[in-house]
């Protein structure tokens, strides 16, 4: 897989040589990111809207709900009532998304304790070879390990060609019995992050929506014990990262969600995440739990799915989403502010009804590159 086009730094200035939370001494130097090209000075007019996002809604019992029309729905942008300019529905059945949703499965054997990685494998083997391997959307397999990551090249509906080559990739590979071994939890966040941006900046190149499912606990929160372990060049690149890895996810179109089998560790603080969900408005606020997979999950519209030993299930429920939601258009206002967050809400009024989308997006003044245009 080609490199980012960005750099990811994410490395921690440890004030006055203490051991923290990483189990490291000292400072690390942070590299530097590289400067995004200027674009034109003229925000681009497109009829349908600048910022487009997908949004799922289901009902009390889970059931998608596709009768909604856009007089039903009111977008806010920081708490403001947008304009929706484009509005269209995939049912799944009358009308069908194209290109089709694929379907992105990342079996982590970096942050996978090596006890848990068999399960992982069978439950991925049970989900491809289902229905004797008739897959319902495109799949593609990507392991992540400690060298990067080794993908399946192209996505298939035939889930028995699919295990084939994921069986080919792991005799090809010697990381399979080296999950978490010889891994700090820095080390391992970093890898993680690193690679999830790289899979969404190569998704964006290509059209249509995904739904990127991670099969394990995800990279470690974390939690910051201290403000002094952050130096302002750390912020200022955790920043950077956030907002790149926001925009490369909305513009690739990918919903992330969360696979896992049952650890102790995950059942009790599977939802520390959600403290750190809301967007992050400037440098001095970023911090590594903002990167978390279950807080990317829920910025995407997609879901953590509570830890369980049914790994096929739990994919199969995740894919259910793919081909009933709407997708929606709209301006952003102007701003004369570089990376500028944008907390994005979609509501309706009917009574009892869950809405998933993209909680928020970072835009960019006339002139700069990578912003919402």
């Amino acid at each position: 897989m080609g490199r980012a086009g960005w750099v990811f730094g994410l490395a921690l200035c440890v004030c006055g040589g203490a051991q923290g939370v990483w189990g490291q001494q000292g400072t690390q130097t942070a590299p530097t990111l590289k400067q995004r090209p200027a674009k034109p000075l003229k925000r681009l007019v497109i009829p349908d809207g600048a910022v487009k996002i997908n949004a799922v809604v289901t009902d009390a019992q889970g059931h998608p709900v596709m009768d909604l029309q856009p007089w039903d729905l009111k977008l806010l942008d920081n708490g403001k009532p947008a304009r929706i300019l484009s509005f269209k529905k995939f049912d799944g059945v009358h009308v069908m998304p194209q290109p089709p949703v694929e379907v992105i499965l990342v079996m982590d054997l970096v942050n996978l304790p090596f006890s848990q990685v068999a399960l992982v494998r069978q439950g991925l083997d049970a989900y491809l070879l289902k229905n004797g391997g008739h897959l319902a959307q495109p799949v593609s397999v990507i392991l992540l390990t400690d060298k990067g990551v080794q993908l399946q090249p192209h996505p298939s509906l035939d889930g028995n060609a699919v295990d084939k080559e994921v069986q080919g990739i792991e005799a090809n590979i010697r990381t399979l019995d080296r999950a978490m071994a010889g891994y700090g939890e820095l080390e391992r966040m970093q890898l993680s992050v690193q690679q999830m941006a790289e899979i969404a900046e190569n998704e964006s190149r290509k059209p249509g929506r995904k739904l990127l499912i991670w099969l394990g606990p995800g990279w470690p929160l974390l939690v910051r014990p201290d403000v002094g372990y952050y130096s302002q060049k750390v912020q200022d690149e955790y920043f950077a990262t956030i907002v790149e890895l926001s925009r490369s996810l909305r513009e690739a179109q990918i919903a992330v969600y969360s696979v896992g089998p049952v650890l102790i560790d995950t059942v009790t603080k599977m939802f520390e995440y959600q403290a750190y969900v809301k967007g992050v408005k400037n440098a001095n606020d970023a911090a590594t739990p903002n990167l978390a997979l279950g807080v990317l999950a829920e910025q995407t519209g997609g879901k953590v799915m509570v830890p369980g030993n049914d790994m096929a299930g739990q994919i199969a429920q995740c894919v259910a989403d793919a081909n009933a939601y709407y997708r929606i258009g709209f301006d952003p206002p102007v701003t004369a502010h570089a990376d500028e967050f944008h907390e994005l809400k979609l509501v309706t009024d009917r009574p009892g009804l869950t809405v998933r989308t993209t909680t928020g997006y970072y835009d960019e003044p006339a002139g700069v590159a990578g912003g919402a245009q």
